[in-house]
């Protein structure tokens, strides 16, 4: 790895950094990007690494030492759950029960708790010609309540992926009122995954407890 690498990402870092309270957990996420930067984020202290396609994250995680966390945030395939769940510490992209069932029993095999973050919809209109995943705020409740009665999950929390190309408050105050709404179910689900390079500050005013950062860290793809 070279020094001029390090510095760039450890510059980079320390600016994201000082716009992120204490309290949130940075997310760095590392897909694409190669095993010898996520050792770079490790030596300059990162914990937290988010990965989008369980190759790369079953890769990568074998190469950093075992305090390191692992995020899952892309779209659920079933076939990947069996190595999603060895690996990763949470899932953010839990939408749809029958996968909510197979990482219950993939994760009671394993003998492990499997953290998961329900994703909600945050597109300004859910219909058939919405783009993202995710179940609506009116799903809601009936969906908490099923996962959470699965033995291998935990419901931590909900996450959200903004708008392309519109404000995004709107779409972080469903967010955040989702958030309100699973805690009268599920208290202890009091997490909320919200915002990426382009909008985590705006993100943070609505409650974000978690934000996932790549290109404002690691550069463009």
């Amino acid at each position: 790895m070279s020094d001029s690498r390090q510095s760039e990402i450890a510059a980079a870092l320390a600016d994201v950094r000082s716009r992120i309270p204490a309290h949130v957990t940075l997310i760095v996420v590392t897909k694409t990007f190669p095993a010898s930067d996520v050792e770079i984020l490790y030596q300059l202290g990162e914990r937290n690494f988010g990965e989008n396609r369980d190759s790369e994250g079953s890769e990568k995680s074998l190469d950093l030492p075992e305090d390191s966390i692992w995020h899952f945030q892309g779209a659920i395939q079933s076939n990947k759950l069996r190595s999603i769940v060895q690996w990763s510490d949470f899932i953010h992209s839990l939408d749809d029960i029958s996968h909510a069932r197979k990482i219950s029993s993939l994760a009671d095999e394993a003998n492990k708790k499997q953290s998961c973050f329900i994703q909600i919809n945050l597109d300004p209109e859910i219909n058939e010609n919405s783009q993202r995943s995710g179940i609506s705020i009116d799903e809601l409740d009936s969906f908490a309540e099923a996962a959470a009665a699965m033995t291998g999950i935990t419901v931590v929390g909900v996450m959200g992926v903004g708008p392309l190309n519109a404000d995004p408050r709107p779409a972080f105050a469903t967010l955040e009122k989702a958030s309100q709404a699973l805690q009268k179910t599920i208290p202890g689900a009091t997490l909320i995954s919200g915002g990426m390079s382009g909008d985590f500050e705006i993100a943070l005013e609505f409650g974000a407890t978690h934000v996932r950062v790549g290109s404002s860290i690691l550069g463009s793809r």
